[in-house]
């Protein structure tokens, strides 16, 4: 009974879901694309065996890149189809894999429509990444003993209250799991209290990503267009943290503030948010030399995101200002860049602790936080040898972390025989 409320509601939904895509495409018009998928119409087929991966964004996707290579390497035979919900996540995997992936949408969680994309691509084994569940999906999969595995699993406690408020429902979604790969302690727990099962903690496949070389050298070239100044980089900016930082930015200072927005489609906002400030601003799409004058840098490119950390002396991760959670502080971390973060960290909630711990990343929580924030970033800048400390626990604490991928390529493989 459950299942078949949430269908109604889903079918109900589905005149707003169009809406909503419409809305997107003003600003983002490739929302409006391949949109007849979202149904489960498809023009694409599929040869032989079929590992399919949902990854319903970037950064789900970009989690997904080395267990995508390894999966290449251990099943050539196997063809991959990854499956998102967002433009951008499209863009990020033909970014990252080509033409060797199959891209498509995930369609919306109806029972006729989930039939349609199963039926197409017929997979040999299905895997979500880190926290999307479709009731429909998950209940067509284990119909036709699909084995479907949650991987790279991560679930707060904010997210854990509210399935909780649908508890019938979460429990027999997770209940047709064929098992569950946690990237922490805390994630594991919550899952398994709300009726998981098999649930192993195999760490987070983030730490397993490698900066692509290309990204490095092209963080270089970013490096000698900026020159010798310092270079404080805001990076995976959210709606609000860049108006915060800028009005708390000291109008004189000759460091650069490189802003990097997380969504495309907010581009031109932000520039208009620097504009509105009098800061004289350049972007990256420009191609030219930053000028000592430019007091911002904007960051309007995708996919570029180690080379940004790259030219940084100091960076400061987005989503944590305001309370969106965080985004990813393992990358900065990696490169050996000294990482600021706001008190929200609700999505890298045990990665942000233990980096915090390591010395690896600095924690602002003090009011007004922006201000906060600006002046720890201007105080390592300051501090050449704050930075090198930093710089080598924040290595160090990446290292420390790999081995997710090889973990859990070992969980699949007890339900897709090696050389297949």
């Amino acid at each position: 009974m459950a299942r078949i409320l949430y269908t109604l509601a889903v079918v109900a939904l589905l005149p707003w879901a169009f809406m909503h895509l419409l809305w997107r495409a003003r600003r983002q018009p490739q929302y409006l694309r391949h949109w007849r998928e979202r149904l489960g119409f498809y023009g694409k087929r599929t040869a032989g065996d079929v590992i399919w991966i949902h990854a319903v964004s970037v950064g789900e996707t970009r989690a997904a890149q080395p267990l995508v290579q390894a999966l290449r390497q251990r099943h050539p035979g196997c063809q991959i189809v990854m499956s998102h919900m967002t433009p951008t996540g499209r863009q990020t995997a033909k970014a990252l894999f080509g033409d060797s992936v199959l891209r498509v949408y995930l369609p919306y969680d109806t029972p006729w429509a989930v039939a349609a994309f199963l039926d197409r691509f017929r997979p040999k084994l299905g895997l979500v990444m880190e926290t999307e569940l479709w009731p429909n999906l998950v209940a067509a999969c284990r119909r036709r003993v699909l084995p479907l595995l949650l991987v790279n699993a991560r679930l707060s406690e904010r997210s854990a209250r509210r399935y909780a408020r649908v508890a019938t429902l979460a429990r027999q979604t997770l209940s047709g799991l064929a098992g569950v790969a946690a990237q922490a302690a805390d994630d594991a727990r919550r899952l398994r209290a709300l009726g998981a099962p098999e649930v192993a903690v195999l760490g987070n496949l983030k730490f397993d990503i490698e900066p692509p070389a290309a990204q490095l050298a092209l963080g270089g070239e970013f490096r000698r267009r900026i020159g010798d100044r310092p270079v404080f980089l805001c990076a995976s900016t959210r709606e609000g943290e860049e108006a915060l930082i800028l009005d708390a930015w000291p109008r004189e200072q000759r460091a650069l503030l490189v802003i990097v927005p997380r969504h495309p489609q907010r581009f031109e906002e932000v520039a208009t948010l620097v504009a509105a400030r009098g800061l004289a601003m350049q972007r990256r799409a420009d191609q030219a030399p930053v000028a000592a004058t430019t007091r911002v840098w904007l960051g309007d490119s995708m996919g570029e995101m180690f080379a940004y950390y790259a030219a940084a002396d100091v960076a400061f991760v987005g989503g944590s200002l305001l309370n969106h959670g965080c985004q990813n502080l393992i990358e900065p971390c990696s490169l050996g860049r000294p990482v600021l973060i706001g008190p929200s960290t609700f999505n890298f909630a045990e990665a942000a602790r233990e980096a915090v711990a390591a010395g690896a990343a600095v924690q602002v929580s003090d009011e007004p936080v922006a201000t906060a924030l600006v002046a720890q970033a201007l105080a390592l800048l300051a501090d050449p040898a704050r930075r090198a400390a930093m710089a080598d626990s924040g290595r160090a604490f990446a290292e420390r972390h790999r081995g997710a991928t090889a973990r859990t390529l070992a969980l699949i493989e007890r339900f897709i025989p090696a050389g297949r």
